[in-house]
């Protein structure tokens, strides 16, 4: 340090109060980074790594970006999980040092960025406490204003708590030191700023920033010491932030159909497989939205369906309600297409930092919301609109239109100010008069090129030639010489620069303070507008799905009371979208009291897996609130979907596919009730033929027997053995994908039929797939000479057990099967196949 210069130990002192962020230090026109803040910047923005000289024999390694291009550097570095202090320079350049501070930290959750937030998601930040055996989770979207927590209880706490942050999906999670909390991948995890505050402080501390709503919300301790840990977080570095958070509401998890992570990636409800885009997901389907609050809206729709009937039928009423009226329907749409991002203009209201240009376009949006409401009203005919009335706010959209420049070239528009007027009428005379006296000097002194013109330093000037210079009256006082000519200033020009001067001066700032009034207006009917803003995301959200409907000619779901599923001509929507041959539609039906366990057989390639995930994706979208791709569908209240499809390694975590799968299973089989569906595809195929059908079969028997689950099961499998369990077990039936044989071809109907299939097709298949024909006629060989030494009962088919009567029986009669946990069950199975292989 004592070689280090004033500006190295400027730059240490600040870093040293931002020692987990990286320091973006504005020297001129750059922003520079230092030391290993250098290093990792250089490194995850792919610019080049230097030094600079800070001190006598002090060289640090150096990188930068230029100021005005910051943001779309910054991003990258919150996306590699860094968080970000922007240092700027707050003093006036001069001789000496130039002060600075950190003006801003940014952290993944806490971005306020237009271009560095996306459009049609929430940006949340979450925050998780443990005290006591419990857990208190809270989040906020600073972005629109959105705040809440929830407390967690009782038995498997860590285990719920991920599934709700994975219902979330949280940009950036405070979690305490030896936390057992595992965030989703992806999302960036940060040490809270501040301990986990006491009970009586933590409600001190949301109380002062969201008021007596604390009291009403009803929150346990845990949820508001998260609140406040979250809040407390956000004063650190953003404090800002904290305007925009008026209540805070108690999130109940009973309150939505539950879908684990596992659901969310199989069904592909926001996320493709093939590449995580949105494209080629339900949401991507869905998303037919023209506000970003309604993109936004839908999103959280997906991902949270609900199960309260009444609450789903309200949203289905919206969409029947445009459904019936396509005029309507098409002006709410076009009229939504022309309004700004209602929800995050009046985040910015609240914190005081909102835009001319943003104030333009809400009033501009209050407008088309005007016109929409009027179409709405005239639709209604006095009755009461599904999603509510839709607030124009005429008064706030009047004051708007009276204050604001249309055109933007000024802020405040002609005739809303007195004061604001004289300044700028006094500064226009001053110019009319300095734009005339051009051509008045030329007439008086015969110098034809002599020019009035004007520059930052010297301010207004009279310019001559050289050659001129002779003509130039007494009165003329030298200012500047130049190469060709000389400028000159007399005492009017500068008494009325004076003029232009102070009048520009007094109106820039009575212009600011009537823009910082309007703002301030603003605030205080933020509640109003944000209930418009949220008025509008729903309705925006019904068009969206009246739309859909009526484009794929979607139905409206019913819901039963007595646990029945019937659904007739049932379409996967994302499937049905994209491929390019019509969709072959199929039902699926479980009665009340039917059998509640579909074993569905059938080769590879004919739609097994899609039918699987058409049921599941049907419910889902019924309990979301949408109309559903069949002809039609009469559905139960589901309260958790669960799906195992598709084989899938965990190499990141050495674990392989069996072991995923059996990992997804044992979830299932612990909290599936009889409310659930269950979609399970292959369950088995990761080990040896005989532990995966042993295991398949044990399966199916404790989702039948065990009192506590009974769900509603589709089961596709290629174990032919499990189509015997029909036979036994009384709510079990056989289902398979038909296929035609012609020519020795075989044709895939996709149709799916009662009974089960007797062949697999896998040599067809595989010549489908362009296997060489050496190879599948080698098989079909293969394939006969097993069939005749075997009888067709191929090694996959063999029974389990030797015909005599084996030990192992009498530990099956033994067992029982309502006190066994799964994993208990496969450790049995596993017993009983190492006394088998020794027989």
């Amino acid at each position: 340090m004592t070689n280090a210069s004033p500006l190295r130990r400027q730059y240490l002192d600040i870093k040293r109060l931002h020692p987990d962020a990286i320091l973006l230090f504005r020297l001129g026109d750059f922003y520079e980074m230092f030391n290993d803040d250098a290093r990792t910047a250089s490194e995850v923005l792919q610019i080049v790594l230097t030094s600079r000289e800070l001190g006598k024999g002090v060289r640090i390694p150096m990188c930068g970006v230029p100021f005005h291009a910051a943001e779309n550097y910054i991003p990258r570095l919150l996306d590699a999980g860094h968080k970000v202090a922007v240092c700027d320079q707050i003093g006036t350049p001069g001789s000496g040092l130039v002060d600075r501070q950190v003006t801003r930290v940014i952290t993944p959750g806490t971005v306020i960025d237009d271009s560095m937030l996306m459009p049609d998601r929430n940006n949340y930040l979450a925050a998780i406490v443990e005290i006591d055996g419990g857990c208190g989770l809270a989040f906020a979207d600073v972005t629109t204003g959105e705040l809440a927590a929830l407390d967690f209880t009782g038995a498997s706490v860590v285990e719920r708590v991920q599934r709700e942050l994975t219902r979330i999906g949280p940009t950036e999670v405070l979690l305490g030191e030896g936390s057992q909390i595992r965030p989703p991948d992806g999302v960036h995890v940060s040490t809270a700023d501040r301990p986990i505050p006491a009970s009586d402080d933590a409600h001190e501390a949301v109380k002062r920033v969201v008021g007596p709503s604390v009291t009403a919300a009803g929150l346990g301790d845990r949820a508001i010491c998260a609140a406040a840990t979250l809040l407390n977080y956000l004063e650190t570095n953003h404090a800002e932030a904290l305007h925009v958070f008026t209540t805070i509401h108690a999130a109940a998890i009973g309150d939505q159909l539950e879908l684990d992570e596992f659901t969310r990636r199989n069904l592909e409800v926001d996320r493709s497989s093939f590449d995580g885009g949105k494209d080629g997901s339900l949401l991507g389907l869905m998303d037919r939205s023209k506000t970003p609050m309604g993109a936004r809206l839908i999103r959280r729709r997906l991902q949270s369906p609900l199960v309260d009937r009444a609450a789903i039928e309200r949203r289905l009423d919206s969409i029947a309600w445009l459904a019936g009226d396509a005029r309507l329907r098409s002006t709410v749409r076009e009229g939504l297409g022309k309004v700004g991002d209602l929800e995050r203009t009046v985040a910015r209201i609240r914190r005081g930092n909102a835009r001319p240009d943003e104030l333009l376009r809400l009033a501009r949006s209050l407008s088309r919301i005007e016109a929409i409401a009027r179409a709405v009203d005239g639709a209604l005919d006095g009755a009461e609109a599904p999603m509510g009335v839709l607030d124009p706010c005429a008064e706030i959209s009047d004051l708007l239109q009276r204050a604001l420049d249309p055109d933007g070239e000024t802020i405040i528009r002609l005739g809303y100010d007195r004061d604001l007027d004289e300044a700028r009428a006094a500064s226009g005379a001053a110019k009319d008069w300095i734009a005339d006296l051009q051509a008045r000097l030329r007439t008086q002194t015969g110098i034809k090129a002599l020019k009035v013109g004007y520059n930052r330093v010297f301010g207004y000037y009279i310019e001559v030639g050289k050659s001129s210079a002779s003509s130039v009256p007494d009165d003329f006082e030298p200012r500047q010489t130049l190469t060709n000519s000389l400028r000159y200033v007399t005492p009017q020009l500068k008494e009325y620069e004076s003029k232009v001067l102070t009048a520009n001066e007094r109106a820039d700032e009575r212009e600011a303070r009537l823009f910082a009034e309007l703002v301030q207006k603003l605030a205080g009917n933020s509640e109003r507008l944000s209930a418009t803003a949220a008025t509008a995301a729903r309705l925006d959200a019904a068009a969206a799905f009246s739309e859909l409907a009526a484009d794929r000619s979607y139905v409206r779901p019913e819901f039963t009371t007595d646990g029945e599923l019937d659904i007739r001509d049932g379409r996967h929507p994302v499937v049905e979208a994209t491929q390019p041959e019509r969709f072959v539609p199929n039902d699926a039906r479980m009665a009340a009291g039917d059998p509640h366990i579909m074993i569905l057989t059938g080769p590879n390639m004919a739609g097994k897996s899609t039918f699987l995930r058409q049921v599941a994706l049907i419910a889902l979208m019924a309990q979301a609130g949408s109309y559903v791709p069949a002809a039609s569908a009469r559905l139960p209240i589901i309260d958790r979907i669960f799906t195992r499809v598709g084989a899938r390694d965990d190499l990141a975590s050495g674990r392989s596919t069996f072991l995923v799968e059996m990992t997804e299973l044992s979830s299932i089989l612990s909290r599936a009730t009889p409310d659930s569906l269950i979609v399970l595809d292959e369950i088995g195929r990761g080990t040896s033929t005989y532990d995966g059908v042993s295991i398949a079969k044990s399966v199916v028997e404790f989702l039948h027997n065990h009192p506590r689950i009974r769900a509603k099961t589709i089961f596709a499998t290629h174990y032919h053995e499990l189509t015997t369990l029909a036979e036994r077990l009384p709510r079990v039936a056989n289902y398979n994908v038909s296929v035609a044989e012609q020519g020795g071809k075989v044709i895939f109907l996709h149709k799916i039929v009662p009974g089960a299939s007797d062949r697999s097709y896998g040599i067809h298949v595989a010549r489908l797939a362009g296997l060489p024909d050496a190879v599948t006629r080698r098989a079909e060989e293969i394939l006969s000479q097993l069939e005749a030494e075997n009888g067709r009962q191929l090694p996959s088919q063999m029974s389990l057990l030797p015909p005599d009567r084996h030990p192992v029986l009498e530990q099956i009669e033994a067992l029982d099967l309502e006190d066994i946990s799964p994993l208990e069950a496969l450790n049995k199975l596993y017993e009983w196949r190492s006394e088998l292989d020794k027989t």
